[in-house]
């Protein structure tokens, strides 16, 4: 069964049930702006959220890797909530967290890229604690947060979701960031005059 088929038979059974969904989400295993018919996926869930929940959001979460790809660009810019992630201002810390495919992965390019979305869209950052195959990993430092708030004042983003992880990871030398500290941060966020969102 295509996207759009599924799509449409999901909503049908939420409007049968009497459930109306806030927001369509795009998420999961795996990078959603992957996928060779994103564009024509965005458009078929535009098309169908307008007839069936004209009230819904839609929502990508993106590692925004695919931007340089204008098609994807452009679906993104046609939903509601674009959130793109970014982990640390360096990157070598991005890397170790990110784990990117691309052996040209930089966060400068990343940043130049959000920028093409002047500010409307969400930026979403996973800071974490501990050790990965004997590299320390901590994007909480003061080093790191101002260098990631740096970035976050030139995007000027409308929204920041601040999470840590919140389940077991394969990985046991990987700590969840107390929400106390997530607060703080989002504090000096706020202090931006940007809206933040924490998830502990």
């Amino acid at each position: 069964m295509n996207v759009r088929a599924a799509l449409e038979n999901k909503l049908l059974s939420l409007l049968k049930e009497g459930v109306t969904p806030d927001v369509i989400t795009f998420a999961g295993n795996g990078e959603p702006t992957m996928h060779p018919e994103f564009e024509v996926i965005v458009d078929d869930t535009v098309e169908l959220r307008n007839i069936y929940f004209p009230d819904a959001k839609i929502s990508v979460l993106t590692n925004g890797m695919h931007l340089e790809r204008g098609k994807v660009l452009d679906a993104l810019k046609k939903v509601e909530n674009p959130i793109l992630k970014l982990d640390s201002a360096f990157d070598k810390t991005a890397k170790l967290i990110n784990r990117p495919n691309s052996h040209i992965y930089r966060v400068a390019k990343q940043v130049e890229n959000y920028k093409r979305f002047q500010g409307n869209f969400i930026l979403q950052t996973m800071f974490i604690r501990g050790e990965f195959e004997g590299e320390v990993i901590d994007n909480t430092t003061e080093e790191e947060i101002s260098a990631w708030l740096e970035l976050v004042r030139e995007l000027k983003p409308r929204e920041v979701m601040i999470y840590t992880i919140d389940r077991e990871t394969p990985v046991k030398t990987l700590e969840k960031v107390p929400l106390g500290d997530l607060l703080k941060i989002a504090d000096r966020v706020g202090k931006l005059g940007i809206k933040t969102n924490v998830a502990g």
